[in-house]
């Protein structure tokens, strides 16, 4: 039972309180009996039979429903972009990694080196120390004799269908040589997608004329130089059937800024974002990047 707060209805004409010990209270409405439309236990846990509409709901905590978060904000495991580099054979799927000359391996890294299929990237450390010595599991089969790889580019997999919006971090990023940063957008049937995207950006510095650059392949992030070192985020959201609206804003020193925007449509449901380069080629060489997404 309940402490129930029952709204008229064909057994009551008006409001009618009804008492109990059990400290859960419902709020009753509908014709004869009524239903139970809110219930509030002890806790302070809402449970609402019917649709809730708002102009807008602010909460000190989660906001959920019966099947669980709605649109909770959720954050990926911040990686590193400062050089990394390593000694590897790769047989298959599976790369073993002899020795770690700079920096730590992680799930997603881009990956290239004297053999090595372009866009291969890691999907799973098997066995070893943490990031270092041991032995992988990359995207594409292969032969590779050892060789030193290194990192052109970071995958974050694993967004969920129902994601709205994805944030991608840079705190301090930059690269090794004069290829702007590059965001991509990816499904899990068909992989990251490099072409059809509409991107245009710009770098000011003092107010001069900008630098301007667009892009087809992804979302280009300009700056004053492309060895700058970026801080900013890039947001995307989705519009409607896999339109997918992009916009970001960095800095890069104590008077330059750079902004930008685009649109691309995916062949299918937004599952990873790809950060690289335009040429693909250019490794990382400092700062780290994050996502996250609602």
């Amino acid at each position: 039972m309940a402490s129930k707060i029952i709204a008229g209805n064909s057994t009551n004409d008006g409001i009618q309180v009804q008492g109990d010990s059990n400290s859960t209270l419902e709020l009753v409405t509908g014709s004869g009996a009524g239903t139970t439309a809110l219930t509030l236990d002890a806790s302070q846990n809402a449970t609402i039979a019917g649709t809730l509409t708002s102009g807008a709901i602010t909460s000190s905590g989660a906001i959920t429903s019966s099947t669980g978060a709605l649109y909770p904000l959720v954050s990926a495991t911040a990686v590193s972009t400062a050089t990394t580099s390593f000694t590897a054979s790769i047989s298959g799927t599976t790369m073993t990694v002899t020795a770690v000359g700079s920096g730590t391996l992680a799930v997603g890294q881009v990956l290239t080196g004297t053999g090595v299929t372009a866009g291969t990237s890691i999907l799973a450390q098997l066995t070893g120390s943490a990031g270092s010595t041991g032995t992988y599991t990359v995207s594409a089969s292969q032969t590779v004799a050892s060789t030193t790889i290194t990192i052109v580019g970071q995958d974050f997999y694993g967004i969920p269908a129902t994601a709205k919006r994805v944030t991608i971090m840079f705190a301090g990023f930059s690269t090794s040589g004069t290829s702007f940063p590059l965001v991509q957008l990816g499904t899990l049937s068909g992989g990251i997608d490099a072409t059809g995207y509409l991107s245009t950006a710009a770098s000011v510095t003092n107010g001069a004329n900008p630098n301007v650059g667009s892009s087809t392949a992804g979302f280009i992030i300009r700056s004053s130089t492309a060895a700058n070192v970026i801080s900013g985020h890039m947001i995307i959201t989705l519009f409607a059937s896999n339109l997918w609206i992009e916009s970001f804003t960095s800095k890069n020193d104590t008077n330059t800024v750079n902004t930008g925007a685009g649109d691309k449509t995916l062949g299918g449901t937004l599952d990873r974002v790809r950060i690289t380069t335009v040429n693909g080629t250019d490794t990382f060489d400092a700062g780290s990047i994050n996502i996250m997404w609602e």
